[in-house]
């Protein structure tokens, strides 16, 4: 979401002066996810507002956090919900009420070495675009309250199932809005969703290790097939600068 426009997908009009700045970016436009990516809130915030969900929806059901990971890595959070909870779609936007009331109260950690990373491809007239299972009231106030910036746009959970990722169209409206080809584009992302995303499009994509490095069945498959892999925030700035 662009701060001065009422649409999740729009985005605010670039200057040219911008992307001649930007042209010496190895990736003129980094495409974040936010959770695990930015910010350290599986453990902190999305996994206890799910289990306050569960206590609502589904009383006497429960998860562990490493099921938790493991099913919204293999199916996605949506497909975890459907299959092993048989949410309903009014199940589904009651849950999302609910997280988005304990998000919205609980301020998950950033991980700090990301600054550098953010301030470097803002200062180089670089583009940060966010694409996230989050809402964008959240992804907001954690770049205020951590970075201090705003990304260029976000595409976050209000889009829907149909736009959201792992579909395209994030980053299909990214390269039509500031004339990018695939290969000025670089998502980083903690899970699955994002790097199918990005090779739908045959965008590059790096594995954010640093948020899940504890799980062996995400590190073996991230570090399989994505093009690039990084423990840390501090290697992906390494090789981004």
């Amino acid at each position: 979401v662009c701060y001065n426009a009422p649409l999740a997908h729009s985005v605010p009009p670039v200057s040219s002066v911008m992307f001649l700045e930007a042209i010496m970016l190895k990736y003129p436009c980094l495409v974040l996810d936010h959770d695990d990516t930015v910010v350290q809130s599986e453990s902190t915030v999305n996994y206890p507002a799910f289990l306050k969900a569960l206590d609502a929806l589904r009383p006497g059901q429960t998860i562990s956090l490493e099921d938790f990971s493991l099913w919204t890595f293999r199916e996605g959070f949506s497909g975890m919900c459907t299959r092993h909870f048989h949410f309903t779609e009014e199940e589904f936007h009651t849950q999302f009420e609910i997280w988005l009331d304990y998000v919205m109260s609980h301020t998950p950690p950033c991980f700090p070495d990301m600054a550098g990373i953010l301030h470097r491809q803002k200062q180089a007239g670089g583009l940060i675009c966010v694409v996230s299972h989050s809402a964008r009231e959240n992804i907001l106030r954690d770049y205020q309250t951590h970075f201090g910036l705003r990304p260029d746009c976000i595409y976050g959970w209000e889009l829907g199932p149909e736009k959201r990722k792992p579909a395209p169209y994030p980053l299909d409206q990214i390269m039509k809005a500031y004339s990018l080809s695939p290969t000025e584009l670089l998502v980083v992302d903690d899970m699955k969703s994002g790097f199918d995303m990005a090779k739908t499009r045959n965008v590059p994509f790096a594995w954010a290790g640093w948020g899940r490095p504890e799980i062996p069945e995400i590190s073996a498959f991230m570090k399989r097939y994505c093009d690039f892999s990084f423990a840390t925030p501090t290697e992906l700035e390494q090789f981004l600068f």
